[in-house]
């Protein structure tokens, strides 16, 4: 509960905005009664006001005043009854039933208590949640269990008798008014009376001018029982909290004949191998691959050796820690060492002599950043969780990319590696951070800038030399996908949107070419490669070319560009790598070009024609198939449905609507019909039909279907699309069309 000073000053502080601004309010007397106990408000004249909460007994001893608070009614439940002896079931109103953990249970006789959670049977009776109280039926027991369950404190439970005769049993629950009382209030209308509740309308209190104050008839029921327990459960409820939130399930033959209290859990003993010296600790952090070393200099503090072990066993610790039962390289980010007088030389040619120092290196012993502070001082950025080797892991590609392509000396695979290492950088938003930020109280990091005209050279010579290789390279893999999806080594050093150019599509043809190799290597360990398994290497080509260069650049180049993006979706689909998926982008893309209805033919033909089998069952396969989180994926099996009947219809027109197309009129009454099977009864559809039976010499066919579409017009919203309708119908009758 919250302090009552606390709660009852700041209601203070805001009855007066709350009622004396509104001029529908009478100045006067209210009581609210609806808490089990009485609650005087005086709305007096100059806009001041009396709110009385309190009365009782008071004691003088000597100099001191002693006060005795008389409350009404404990914190608990309130029950009403009403009788009727016809009545069948017991009808339950719960009020405000939607702000606490409450339970109801029933009994009949020495019977065992059927307990229901409230939240549950208001899911199913309001499940939009959206009236306060909760009205329900129950069968006619003897005893009913009213529960208000505690996380932090103990469950309260009353037990009470249902009359034989009962027909209706009204709750309401009263907590402790002194830990309640929120701050804001309005006048209900309907009632007259003015409501005090907190921002979420919990707890209301209702006060009605003391002029219209009825007096209380109903007869308080009294719990046979009323009890506050700890832990209290019965046979199937769910726990308010979890136990095992956060541990992983124990198998129960594994901890047979231990004491529960006795039991641990696991936990994996992380040491650190502290070398003797610099040249082997950076050897150590190069073999390690994902690591870096922290150096640590201070050879004016004569305790420096026991201060290091010491913060070497607390990272041991938390390594430890979040390892949990075995070793987990993800948390082994770094090793660490101590200079001595034999590393003076380094240090020096480093300009690296404050004292103290602490030195960040990358496996291969350059330095990325230091600080003039203690390892005690910096703890905290070796955390794994606070984002600090995260950030060292940006700086240490970035490093290593500036200095590869200022070497002129740089390997293909130095080159491979660079780019790949940038492209990777998954965990960063391009331009969400400048690069040279300060990472915590002592380190900075470098700051390095790419001339963009330098690095897409360098990437397009990269791409060029690849074309011959007879199998794939995985990093290169790598960092084409994450530069073809406008995620890669571009957007982060420039932050930038472009459209594919020339090396993009030659870097999708080297995916194509190796589609089977790249496709074999999902799921494997070693690859160096990271790419979901569940996403199908066509569908990441065609996600990018679908996404990429709208609105990027002028009409002739978007048009070049889409030119260029049809060409590769035909390589992909006559190489065999089509899909569903690749299709729907292809179709998005070509959809007024001269080559969608004979593209479209092929599609129908593989995927979606009858002599395949029943459409449904096809179309139920599908769907199966498809990552429904995925952004492009269907809205569920009607979705679905809807855009392969959709599709055909569309194709289908394109036929009756362009004299061009009049040579695929057979294949289109394939796809019409199709729609129609999927869809039936579609007037927009029939409307398709029907043209095409006309125009392939099936007259009278023709003139039955659009009679069909008109049947079935009464969907159709728009009335000029009717006309057009009746009119073509008029044409096919009379010759005309």
């Amino acid at each position: 509960m919250r302090n009552f000073i606390w709660s009852f000053s700041l209601f203070i502080c805001l009855i007066s905005a709350s009622f004396s601004q509104t001029k529908s309010i009478e100045k006067g007397s209210y009581l609210s009664t609806n808490r089990g106990q009485k609650i005087k408000l005086n709305l007096l004249e100059n806009n001041k006001y009396e709110f009385i909460l309190y009365s009782g007994d008071y004691n003088i001893k000597g100099d001191s005043l002693l006060f005795a608070q008389n409350k009404s009614v404990e914190e608990g439940f309130d029950l009403a009854f009403v009788k009727d002896k016809k009545a069948k079931k017991i009808k339950i109103k719960f009020i405000d039933s939607s702000f606490y953990p409450f339970y109801i249970g029933t009994q009949k006789g020495n019977e065992a208590v059927q307990y229901q959670k409230l939240s549950d049977i208001k899911t199913q009776i309001d499940p939009e949640w959206r009236e306060a109280d909760l009205t329900f039926d129950i069968d006619k027991s003897d005893f009913l269990y009213l529960v208000l369950e505690g996380y932090e404190t103990e469950t309260k439970l009353c037990k009470y008798a249902l009359p034989k005769d009962v027909a209706e049993v009204t709750i309401k629950y009263n907590s402790d008014l002194s830990g309640d009382l929120k701050i804001s209030g309005f006048l209900d209308r309907k009632t007259n009376g003015l409501r005090i509740s907190d921002k979420g309308g919990k707890n209301p209190l209702t006060f009605v001018n003391e002029k219209e104050q009825k007096l209380d008839s109903e007869v308080k029921v009294t719990a046979l029982e009323s009890q506050n327990i700890a832990n209290w459960t019965y046979p199937g409820k769910e726990a308010l909290v979890d136990e095992g939130f956060g541990v992983e399930a124990v198998p129960s033959d594994s901890i047979a004949g231990i004491n529960e209290n006795e039991y641990e859990s696991p936990k994996f003993d992380f040491k650190l191998k502290i070398e003797n010296n610099l040249m082997d600790a950076i050897a150590a952090t190069k073999n390690a691959k994902t690591k870096f070393l922290v150096v640590y200099s201070n050879d004016k503090n004569s305790f420096v050796k026991a201060d290091f072990d010491q913060f070497v066993k607390e990272r041991e610790a938390e390594v430890s820690a979040n390892m949990y039962d075995a070793y987990n390289a993800q948390f082994d980010v770094f090793n660490y060492y101590l200079a001595s007088t034999d590393d003076k030389n380094w240090l020096k040619k480093n300009k690296l002599l404050n004292n103290p120092a602490v030195i960040i290196l990358n496996g291969d012993g350059a330095v990325l950043t230091s600080s003039k502070t203690t390892l005690e001082d910096e703890k905290v950025e070796f955390n794994f969780y606070n984002g600090f080797p995260k950030k060292l892991e940006k700086a240490n590609a970035l490093y290593t990319f500036n200095k590869v392509i200022r070497n002129k000396k740089a390997t293909d695979a130095d080159l491979v590696s660079a780019f790949n290492q940038v492209s990777i950088l998954k965990d960063y938003e391009a331009g969400s951070e400048t690069i040279d930020e300060i990472a915590s109280t002592g380190f900075k990091l470098s700051k390095f800038t790419f001339n963009k005209k330098e690095v897409l050279q360098i990437w397009k010579k990269l791409i060029e030399t690849h074309q011959k290789d007879t199998k794939p390279n995985m990093l290169l893999v790598e960092a084409i996908l994450q530069e073809i999806k406008n995620q890669g080594f571009y957007k982060l050093f420039f932050n930038e949107d472009r459209m594919f150019n020339s090396t993009d599509f030659l870097a999708i043809d080297y995916l194509i070419k190796h589609y089977d190799a790249i496709e074999a290597t999902k799921g494997l360990e070693g690859t160096g490669y990271s790419r979901p398994v569940n996403v199908s290497l066509t569908d990441e080509i065609s996600t990018a070319l679908q996404t990429n260069g709208y609105g990027l650049g002028d009409e002739s180049s978007e048009k070049a560009n889409k030119n260029q993006i049809i060409k590769t979706y035909k390589k992909l689909i006559t190489s065999g790598k089509g899909s569903f998926f690749c299709y729907k982008s292809y179709f998005a893309i070509l959809e007024e070009e001269p080559a969608y209805t004979k593209e479209f033919g092929g599609f129908f033909k593989e995927y979606l024609s009858l002599e395949k089998g029943n459409p449904f069952e096809r179309l139920d396969g599908l769907y199966q198939t498809f990552n429904t989180s995925d952004e492009y994926s269907f809205d569920g099996w009607n979705s679905l449905k809807e855009y392969y009947s959709e599709l055909c219809n569309s194709a289908a027109w394109k036929v009756v609507s362009k004299p061009e197309n009049i040579d695929f009129v057979k294949t289109a009454i394939d796809w019409s019909e199709y729609s129609l099977i999927i869809t039936k009864n579609n007037p927009y559809y029939l409307d398709t039909l029907a043209q095409l039976y006309y125009k392939d010499g099936q007259k009278e066919k023709g003139i039955e279907t659009q009679e069909k579409a008109l049947q079935y017009s009464a969907t159709v919203q728009d009335e000029e699309t009717v006309n057009e309708m009746k009119t073509v119908l008029e044409k096919m009758q009379n010759g005309t069309y």
